[in-house]
This record gives C-alpha cells, sequence and structure tokens, in this order.
C-alpha cells in the first residue's frame, strides 16, 4: 500500500498519546506510552514516541513496515528547546518524514482548530501559548528546575517542601505534612534520598494528596492552593495582555482550577475544541500541504516547532 498515514503524537510530562489516521482524515487507531518529555532524556522520549507508536499501528492492524509511508506531527515537552529538538533529530524516528513542536503548540491547534487563540496546559508541567494573527508567543513551559508555575509537579514538590519544613518546626504541622511525611518514615533524610533521583512525573503524584486535603480544608493545602491559584491566574492574565481572547484551559489540573479563578477571567475561558493529538495531526497536514516556513505555517520560525525532512 502507497497511501499516505498521518500520525499524532502528544508526548508530556506523564504520557505519550498517538493516533493514526488515513489521507482522509478517518482514525485508524490510538496507542499510549509513558513519559516523552525531552528534558528527561531523549532515548527515553524516542522510546515512548515509538512504543505508543506501535500500540496505534497495532490497533489499525498495521505494523512498522508502514511507518515508511507515515507522516508524523509530534508536539512533545521539551521541543521549546533547540538543543534537546536537534538531538532528537539525530538520534532519529523511523517515519517518512515529521514535524516537531512543543505540546503546548498542538494543544493550541487542536484546541482552537487551528485558528488564533491560546491555551493554558496544567499537567505534570504547564506552559502557556497563544496565536494571535501573525505571532505566536509561549509563556512558560521552561521545564521542571526553572519554570511550569501552577503544574502537579510544582505544587507536588512545594508541598514536599513544606512538609519536610514542619518536622523541623518551620512550618505547619497538619495533616497534609504528615502524610506526606509518612511516605518518608516521616524522615527527611529519607525524603532528600527520593529527591535525587525523583523526577516531575515523581513530583507530580503527591499533588492529589494535597487536592484530597484541600477539600477538606486542611490550612497547607489551602496556602498551597491559593499560591497556586494565583500562579495560574499571573499566566492567563499573560495570555490576555498578549492579545488573546480565547483561552482554554487544558491538562488533568484544568478542571480542579476552573473554579478556583477569578470570576473576572469567565469570559475569556472556553472549552477546547479538540485535543492535543487533532493539533499534532493538524501541524503533519500542514507540514505535507506545504513545507514549514515562516511565511507557511507560521510554525518553523519559532523554537516550538520544526521541520525534520522536508515533506513533500
Amino acid at each position: 500500500m502507497t497511501e499516505r498515514l498521518f500520525l499524532g503524537v502528544d508526548g508530556g510530562g506523564t504520557s505519550t498519546r498517538a493516533r493514526l489516521t488515513d489521507s482522509i482524515g478517518r482514525t485508524l487507531g490510538e496507542g499510549h506510552d509513558g513519559t516523552s518529555n525531552l528534558t528527561q532524556g531523549i532515548p527515553k522520549a524516542a522510546s515512548a514516541i515509538l512504543a505508543a507508536t506501535a500500540a496505534a499501528f497495532a490497533s489499525a492492524g498495521l505494523t512498522s513496515a508502514d511507518y515508511a509511508r507515515t507522516f508524523a506531527g509530534l508536539g512533545l515537552a521539551g521541543a521549546n528547546v533547540p538543543s534537546l529538538a536537534d538531538e532528537l533529530e539525530r538520534h532519529g524516528l523511523p517515519f517518512a518524514a515529521y514535524a516537531l513542536a512543543s505540546d503546548a503548540v498542538i494543544a493550541c491547534l487542536g484546541a482552537h482548530g487551528g485558528r488564533d487563540g491560546a491555551i493554558l496546559i496544567l499537567g505534570t508541567g504547564s506552559q502557556g501559548f497563544a496565536i494571535v494573527g501573525a505571532k505566536e508567543i509561549a509563556i512558560g513551559g521552561w521545564g521542571f528546575l526553572v519554570s511550569d508555575l501552577g503544574s502537579g509537579a510544582i505544587l507536588g514538590r512545594t508541598a514536599l517542601r513544606a512538609a519536610v519544613a514542619a518536622v523541623d518546626g518551620l512550618d505547619l504541622d497538619c495533616e497534609l505534612s504528615r502524610a506526606l511525611m509518612a511516605r518518608f518514615g516521616g524522615q527527611p533524610a529519607e525524603a532528600v534520598t527520593w529527591a535525587a533521583t525523583a523526577s516531575p512525573r515523581d513530583y507530580a503524584a503527591f499533588a492529589p494528596v494535597v487536592l484530597e486535603h484541600f477539600g477538606k480544608g486542611d490550612p497547607l493545602a489551602r496556602r498551597l492552593m491559593t499560591q497556586a491559584t494565583a500562579d495560574v491566574t499571573t499566566q492567563i492574565d499573560r495570555l490576555i495582555a498578549i492579545g488573546a481572547d480565547r483561552i482554554a484551559l487544558m491538562g488533568g489540573l484544568a478542571t480542579v482550577y476552573r473554579p478556583l479563578l477569578p470570576e473576572r477571567l469567565a469570559r475569556h475561558l472556553v472549552s477546547p475544541g479538540g485535543d492535543a493529538e487533532e493539533g499534532a495531526l493538524l501541524l503533519a497536514r500542514r507540514a505535507v500541504e506545504k513545507p514549514p516556513t515562516a511565511e507557511a505555517t507560521g510554525l518553523a520560525s519559532t523554537p516550538q516547532a520544526a521541520a525534520k525532512e522536508p515533506m513533500p
């Protein structure tokens, strides 16, 4: 068979999802795997991409032999860092060609069907992205160590820091702090050992604990969520300031923050029209229709997106 296949991949800090379609857009199969955040290592990311892809092809009754006629759109956390995008290119992927963007870019494309608008991803990590006229503007998304305000990873890390401080009498000794420290036998030294190799996903696993205790009225959880909501509000205000009038909240924490946000933001917030995989497929199709340039797609001129192997 020679019919073109299109693959959309959404790779975040927790999971990688792939959707395979035929040339007229009919979904053939879907698959998923673990994180493909480029900041966590290119081999690991590539492995997750290929595992999710293999699952999607298998569900469609296809094999890896069909990769050679597949044009992929990859939206990956960390792809806004040029050195990581270049490293992925050197590593290589077995598709006919692929277009690469950050997971925020494809989320925005999917949410607004390729039209103007903005998104704020609130999951393991966080990032805002807006398409306004000919401009594309990213905010945040620079990774767990220096950015990602309002994310599950930052919420979890902040909570653990407070819990460790509580052991020393420097913060609130409450149900939340005790619940978190119980995971380390109540010993800060055990938390230190764990933290030496912990990933953003590991820290984000504490976020549900924070939310559980927030629902119970725990004072530390309330304080943490108040600060996190303020961080999310600041990011939304920035998106509005750069001209985005329609903003979709996406990611696992979107529904958590939505009712906590100031009412004044309500008129700017919309439900996403499509998901990130749809945005990744749109990225791939745009690249096939016309080789990506700043004029042709508005994507390739930024570090958030680049085409690898010109698509015919």
